[in-house]
């Protein structure tokens, strides 16, 4: 009987917690809805004035029925506003995240803007024009040699003004508020659990951003009992964990971050069952130093079962689809533009001596997988450059004369346009090595196998740098796994261009 009381007990706590978390996410949801319609409102007004001015001359008049309900129904608002308000929390962006960053709420703020329009569209093109008055009028405004009636205006207008007024708005309400935390409003006090290296960086690291508004209370040790006056980053330590539900009774923080250094992780259940009878939010800290999480880490769940998807290639998905797209087309286009300079080339080394004009050479690319790069040939014989793995020497005498002039303008790589177009490489990625070379330094490197998470390419930011050559091979991996960890398409496109003013001449090529 009693431990039927108990279970009862704890169960009734837990869901008090759980209506205060609630009742607190439930009042900020609100607010944020009410200004994001209020936004999305006035973009849809502005698009319908817009129309009216360009078009029609003249707004319909509020005394009689038609145009009330003209001023209702033409704007678009009644089916603008759930369509959006749904796609910004399919988006995440109605989740209460302190340390969200500005730059990634802005586009997943425009993604949501843009699929708002997206299904505007569709769904008056399944509804019919009717829907909105003036669609299947005659009457129309001529821009260029185009003609664009007033529904198409209306809804071009409002693509456009729906995304920048709802991130001019979102980004100003995030600077506002971390303004006012930086000053010490709005604060959410902190809890950590752990006073190892792993608590303090963690605390160190929420000072620094102060914008978050997440301010750093105390400390729990991470043993049973704690020293007495024990202090931990200028913070006190109110206890071990022999002492948690007392301290967080007392105390009442608004968060407790879990920083467990890796000898306690067998502790972690047992917290976090305990942590459930305690009105805060729990955030944990993986005891895993960054250097050994290169990419963004994922989550994700199968049936309930959580995964974090600690390592992974970016590449998977659409947006490998858009970095192949790039690749077929810039390798085309390329080819040709190259041609006639390659056919310059060809006719030169099969002058400087016996062999064939193009070598081909094992390297390694995505996933271990090996093919041949093709390149022309720069030394006196083909099997020269076949030679046991290592860098070419400055003035090497192997080097032909043409062949010297070919590195040193990094024109003998022109052939791996061609490895591009049949997808053994990419036009940007780490440079592929020998498979000897990377077996010997996959165990001497750490994190040097991560660069096959990525196709190998003919430029990157470790060339665009200037570590080509016999240079640091330490630094190459660096930048290399800069790459991998922040990879876009826009980094791609940045990388090329910045190929075309440092990536051909460089002191280092040889």
């Amino acid at each position: 009987m009693r431990l039927d009381s108990s279970r009862h007990d704890s169960a009734s706590l837990t869901k008090g917690v759980n209506s205060v978390l609630k009742q607190r996410h439930q009042l900020f949801v609100s607010l944020l809805c009410a200004a994001d319609g209020v936004v999305a409102s006035a973009a849809c007004y502005f698009a319908w004035a817009a129309r009216r001015v360009l078009i029609e001359g003249s707004f319909p008049t509020l005394q009689t029925r038609a145009g009330l309900l003209a001023w209702v129904r033409e704007p678009l608002v009644l089916l603008a506003l759930p369509i959006l308000l749904m796609a910004l929390w399919s988006f995440g962006l109605y989740r209460p995240r302190r340390d969200r960053v500005l730059l990634a709420e802005t586009v997943q703020v425009m993604k949501a803007a843009i699929a708002t329009s997206v299904a505007l569209i569709v769904i008056l093109w399944a509804l019919g024009p009717e829907l909105v008055g003036g669609w299947a009028g005659t009457r129309s405004i001529r821009i260029g040699n185009s003609e664009i009636d007033a529904g198409r205006l209306q809804l071009g207008v409002l693509t456009f003004s729906l995304p920048v007024l709802l991130s001019f708005y979102r980004a100003a309400f995030r600077l506002a508020l971390r303004a006012i935390r930086r000053r010490g409003w709005n604060l959410r006090h902190v809890a950590i659990i752990g006073t190892g290296r792993l608590g303090r960086i963690a605390c160190r690291t929420l000072d620094r951003n102060s914008w978050t508004g997440l301010h750093v209370s105390f400390f729990v040790s991470h043993q049973e009992e704690a020293q007495p006056n024990a202090v931990c980053v200028d913070r006190p330590v109110l206890g071990g964990l022999r002492d948690l539900d007392r301290v967080l009774e007392e105390q009442r923080p608004d968060a407790v971050y879990l920083a467990l250094p890796a000898t306690k992780a067998t502790l972690l259940r047992e917290l976090v069952r305990r942590l459930d009878r305690h009105a805060v939010d729990v955030r944990l800290i993986p005891d895993v130093h960054p250097r050994y999480l290169p990419q963004s880490m994922a989550v994700s769940d199968l049936e309930g079962m959580p995964i974090l998807s600690v390592r992974e290639s970016p590449m998977n998905g659409f947006p490998g689809m858009g970095k192949r797209i790039i690749d077929i087309a810039g390798s085309l286009i390329a080819i040709t533009v190259f041609s006639p300079l390659m056919l310059l080339i060809a006719l030169l080394v099969r002058m400087s001596g016996k062999g064939p004009v193009i070598f081909r050479q094992r390297r390694v690319s995505l996933g271990g997988q090996t093919f041949d790069i093709y390149k022309f040939r720069t030394m006196v014989h083909a099997e020269d450059e076949n030679q046991p793995a290592r860098w070419t020497r400055r003035d090497d005498p192997r080097v032909t004369s043409i062949g010297r002039w070919l590195r040193r303008t990094s024109l003998d790589e022109l052939p791996q346009l061609f490895n591009v177009f049949f997808g053994h490489m990419s036009l940007v990625g780490p440079r592929p090595e020998r498979p000897e070379l990377i077996e010997r330094f996959r165990d001497d490197w750490r994190g040097y196998m991560l660069r096959q998470h990525v196709k190998a390419g003919i430029t990157g930011w470790a060339q665009v740098n200037g570590l080509r050559g016999d240079t640091s091979l330490k630094k190459r991996l660096q930048y290399d796994l800069v790459y991998i960890r922040h990879w876009s398409l826009g980094f791609d496109l940045k990388i090329l261009w910045l190929t075309l003013f440092r990536g051909f001449v460089h002191r280092n090529a040889h």
